[in-house]
């Protein structure tokens, strides 16, 4: 009973994954269609690959992009972290309950919410709209995401420590930096690349709150897929999720390399 169990289980998962995973690679697969259409594959060609790089219009756009992801995420993590570690330290039950809610109840409103609230805060601030204004906006939409990540990290983890650092005579500063922050790089480094991938491919929120001299690639995909979808779109969405995966593995391979020195740290204790 419990085998076919695991059979069925297994089943299911690969539909799901089947599911997911179809469109994604139905689009890359056309990005090789010699045909020009995404309808009948007539043979191979890189042709779309040549467009895409000799395109400096939307290479600039995908530069400014990943620039924009890169910041919003290394900003939003800065302060998600410390305003996770505020939360936790600081606050009463009362309070963290409070702000905790807070914090979930910009996770789960609609992007179209929040950026038509940006737009109407820049507006009557008299903001000009452009890549501070959108930068603004995605570490914004980002904080609470780091935060959700690395509050568990910090309920893991042992007060005693803590305790231990002040009794061996370390200040604030150096149990923040040896203790604390070390402890916390996991859920800092999930919290990184969530926020980034977030601010890679958010379309609602910066379609709200772009100006006429900055764009960034979904806005972009957007405005060009109205006027038909072109396989060099295929082509540069091949070479986003290569990336994508990239970053995944890079990941994996970090994390594990910290759960291998971590056991040969418990083996030599």
């Amino acid at each position: 009973m419990k085998k076919k169990r695991v059979v069925w289980g297994n089943v299911y998962l690969m539909f799901v994954f089947l599911l997911l995973y179809f469109p994604i690679f139905y689009l890359l697969f056309y990005a090789f269609n010699k045909g020009g259409t995404m309808n009948n594959f007539t043979g191979v060609t890189f042709d779309y690959f040549r467009k895409l790089f000799a395109d400096s219009r939307l290479l600039l756009i995908v530069c400014k992009t990943f620039l924009l992801a890169f910041l919003s995420a290394l900003i939003a993590t800065l302060i998600g972290t410390f305003g996770a570690m505020g939360i936790y330290y600081i606050c009463r039950q009362y309070n963290k309950n409070t702000f905790l809610s807070l914090n979930n109840v910009l996770l789960v409103s609609p992007d179209v919410i929040i950026g038509a609230s940006f737009l109407i805060l820049f507006t009557f601030l008299g903001f000009r709209l452009g890549f501070v204004s959108v930068l603004l906006s995605h570490v914004a939409f980002s904080i609470p995401i780091v935060v959700l990540m690395i509050l568990p990290k910090l309920e893991e983890m042992n007060d005693l420590m803590l305790d231990a650092s002040y009794d061996l005579g370390a200040n604030n500063l150096q149990i923040l930096g040896r203790v604390i922050l070390p402890f916390l790089t996991p859920g800092i480094i999930v919290g990184y690349f969530m926020a980034f991938t977030y601010s890679l491919d958010d379309f609602a929120v910066t379609f709200f709150v772009t100006g006429n001299g900055f764009t960034t690639l979904a806005v972009e995909i957007y405005s060009r897929a109205r006027r038909g979808v072109s396989l060099e779109i295929n082509a540069l969405s091949a070479l986003v999720f290569l990336f994508s995966l990239l970053l995944v593995i890079g990941y994996y391979i970090i994390n594990n390399d910290k759960k291998k020195h971590k056991s040969f740290a418990e083996v030599i204790k």
